[in-house]
């Protein structure tokens, strides 16, 4: 007697997965609706506009180019949103007796099932139509689009099951603060690309395009085209890489399910195994000053690589330190100097410093006993982000340099950018120890409620003073560009920004360390309220 398909039952699962999670609440459901609500109505505006731009010049270019972004979301988006779609996890499943095969067709019939892939599905009809021309074309596309979904969808479950373990543990959890920061850098990426576009038109694309209508989905799409100018022979061949595409994928979904359900997880495994994977390296411990300064240095390090929110904020500073000053060279309307926003953006983490220790700050509170003590800790979370500012601000202003050509600015752009960064360490340190605030752990809030005014206080504050304490250095990049004669000792604001920055920060951590060792009860108590 054969085994029932477990495909309808799987169907029916996800479906009364949805029908449950909507009864919870009204919000939820109200959230629900209106989500679909939009994304139908968008779903209709992209195909509407996809068919009136059937017929223009290079129009198969953006929509191979559409394509191509579609099937990049749904790879990424569950590694950022682990916990909109409960299937998602085969490890639920893993103490019933199913096959993989059967597991992974009944999976992607479910996979079918909501707002993600109804919304593909209308785009991908729409790009079909706009391309399609002649019977041919028509034919290819009504297998293309329904290829091109699958494709999609295996993606997402592949990236989802090779990544399970991580999706479904706190880490993975904490990614997802992450994913603002990707939404924020792809929306600055995506106006940046359609002001070119709108200036130049859009045979820009057509390189891109070449490259990318061999790539699964988009080649799928892009056989329609091709079928309409009469290229069979490349029609079918860019059907067959979304067609063998979609088979490795299917393939990979299955090895990554037989290994969830046969291989043991970190629950199964004994305590020694595990204190032994999980042991820090001691290479970065052997690179860093011994005594204290090494210490707090390694932990400030950490902080940035494990902390989720220290990550983001991190990430958001180097992804935007980079992005403004090269985008406004490659439009040919930057200048030089605004190669010290990699610096100013990197030099606000130097604020708040005591907040990202959150209620763990008393352990470091206990080991400061004098200003000394407080001088040395601050001192050492100064280094840890010159490791990562210095290098970075240089490579960011060399860079800008590079593209506008503009070469003799550099060692004045370089000098005002360590004269800023040093500012920012100064200030940085004193209204961390001055107008401490909570960091909270959970949601995405970066600061605890009722400390708002503290935090603008400690951030906008401390950038003004910065600003203020480098007008020496300002003054005399102006003076040396408008006085006769001066553009030949424009070389020594890199040696004077150097030195000058360099002596503001450590009057800066002087400053502060009193303050820093006379106020340890405040600080805990403001630092902990998250």
């Amino acid at each position: 007697m054969s085994a029932p398909a477990i495909t309808p039952v799987v169907v029916r699962l996800k479906l009364s997965l949805l029908r449950n999670g909507l009864r919870q609440s009204g919000g939820r459901r109200a959230a629900y609706i209106a989500s679909a609500v939009f994304a139908l109505l968008f779903a209709a505006l992209q195909v509407l506009g996809l068919v009136a731009l059937r017929g223009f010049g290079h129009v198969e270019s953006l929509v191979v180019l559409l394509v191509a972004v579609l099937a990049l979301g749904w790879a990424v988006m569950p590694l950022f949103f682990p916990g909109g779609d409960e299937t998602l996890d085969p490890t639920r499943l893993v103490m019933l007796p199913l096959r993989p095969r059967s597991l992974v067709r009944a999976l992607l019939a479910a996979s079918l099932v909501g707002i993600g892939p109804l919304f593909s599905l209308c785009l991908l009809t729409g790009s079909v139509i706009a391309v399609a021309h002649g019977a041919a074309a028509f034919a290819v596309g009504v297998f293309a689009a329904p290829l091109a979904l699958l494709v999609c969808v295996a993606l997402a479950r592949a990236v989802a099951a090779a990544n399970v373990r991580l999706l479904t543990s706190r880490k993975g959890r904490d990614l997802a603060v992450l994913s603002g920061l990707v939404i924020a850098i792809g929306a600055q990426v995506v106006n940046f690309g359609a002001q070119q576009l709108g200036s130049s038109g859009l045979e820009q694309l057509d390189p891109v395009a070449d490259v990318l209508r061999w790539f699964p989905a988009a080649s799928a799409v892009g056989a329609v085209h091709t079928a309409g100018e009469g290229s069979y022979g490349v029609a079918a061949a860019q059907l067959a890489v979304s067609a063998a595409a979609l088979a490795a994928l299917l393939v990979l979904w299955s090895r990554s399910l037989t290994r969830l359900m046969t291989a043991p997880d970190g629950s199964t495994l004994q305590a020694g195994d595990s204190a032994v994977r999980d042991r820090p390296s001691p290479g970065l411990g052997r690179l860093l000053p011994q005594g204290r300064t090494g210490t707090v240095m390694e932990r400030s390090l950490r902080y940035i690589w494990r902390d989720p929110k220290t990550k983001a904020a991190w990430v958001t500073s180097l992804a935007i330190g980079l992005i403004v000053p090269v985008f406004n060279a490659w439009q040919g309307t930057g200048s030089v100097y605004f190669a010290c926003f990699a610096a100013g953006m990197l030099g606000i983490q130097m604020y708040n410093q005591f907040g990202q220790d959150t209620s763990a700050f008393w352990m470091v509170a206990t080991t400061i006993s004098s200003t000394r003590d407080a001088y040395v800790e601050l001192r050492a979370r100064a280094l840890a982000l010159l490791l990562i500012t210095l290098p970075y601000a240089t490579l960011v202003t060399v860079l800008t340099t590079a593209m506008l050509d503009d070469w003799t600015r550099l060692p004045e752009a370089l000098g005002l950018s360590f004269a800023l960064l040093g500012a920012m360490l100064a200030t940085g340190a004193w209204t961390s120890a001055r107008f401490p605030y909570s960091v909270p752990q959970e949601g995405y809030k970066n600061v605890a409620p009722g400390q708002v005014g503290l935090a603008w206080i400690s951030i906008f504050g401390g950038m003004m003073a910065a600003a203020l304490l480098c007008l020496p250095v300002i003054a005399a990049t102006i003076w040396l560009n408008l006085a006769e004669g001066g553009q030949d000792l424009r070389w020594l604001l890199l040696p004077v920004g150097t030195v000058y920055g360099a002596l503001l920060a450590l009057g800066g951590l002087r400053l502060a360390a009193p303050r820093t060792a006379g106020r340890l009860p405040e600080i805990i108590a403001a630092v902990s309220k998250g």
